[in-house]
């Protein structure tokens, strides 16, 4: 993303050199923030209007929905240089590391429905929706955007240039006949392994 490129180019150091080392964090909150506004107009949608009296189920589906979209935004642009697992099975490691962060996500506000039933003393929309923003998207994101940030690179993106780039260690492992001075540069099996 050349914006982003240029966002970060615009940084003074050190807090230049402190964005590039925590590069995918950065852009797994731009994704992070992308899908909530995604998500957010998904669930309001619903909540507003045909599951009014079942805000849970609308949290359920809008974050379902965001997750696919987080999925192909996370894997092809947040985590692009990380991988090391078959398609099928990072796909699997995700969904279920962000299913378990939709309940995350829908937790605080199953709590307050249906343990404190806050909506009970609410007769304004203006009170609902801004109890319903602050329980879903302050803090049921925050508890999801922490574990599903730890997780992702744990388990579903393990290993960094696991995907997509030929990794420099292969060029690094071999040994330098000008600075190694065990190798020979005339012995024929040092010329077969390509070290002339």
């Amino acid at each position: 993303m050349p914006l982003i490129d240029r966002v970060v180019a615009g940084i003074p150091q050190p807090f230049r050199s402190i964005a590039l080392r925590h590069s995918e964090l950065i852009k797994f909150a731009i994704v992070g923030a992308t899908t909530m506004v995604f998500d957010l107009a998904i669930f309001y949608s619903l909540s507003l209007t045909v599951l009014e009296s079942k805000p849970v189920v609308a949290k359920i589906f809008s974050g379902v929905m965001a997750t696919i979209l987080s999925y192909i935004l996370n894997r092809e642009w947040s985590f692009k240089n990380r991988g090391g697992r078959e398609r099928h099975h990072e796909a699997l490691l995700f969904f279920t590391i962000s299913g378990i962060g939709v309940i995350l996500a829908a937790a605080p506000l199953w709590i307050a429905n249906n343990v404190f039933d806050i909506r009970e003393g609410q007769t304004t929309l203006t009170a609902l929706i801004i109890i319903d923003f602050v329980l879903n998207y302050v803090i049921g994101n925050l508890l999801q955007m922490v574990f599903r940030f730890w997780a992702l690179r744990r388990f579903a993106f393990p290993d960094e240039n696991g995907r997509g780039i030929i990794a420099t260690s292969l060029i690094e492992d071999e040994p330098d006949p000008d600075l190694d001075p065990d190798v020979d540069p005339d012995d024929e099996q040092t010329q077969f392994m390509g070290h002339s």
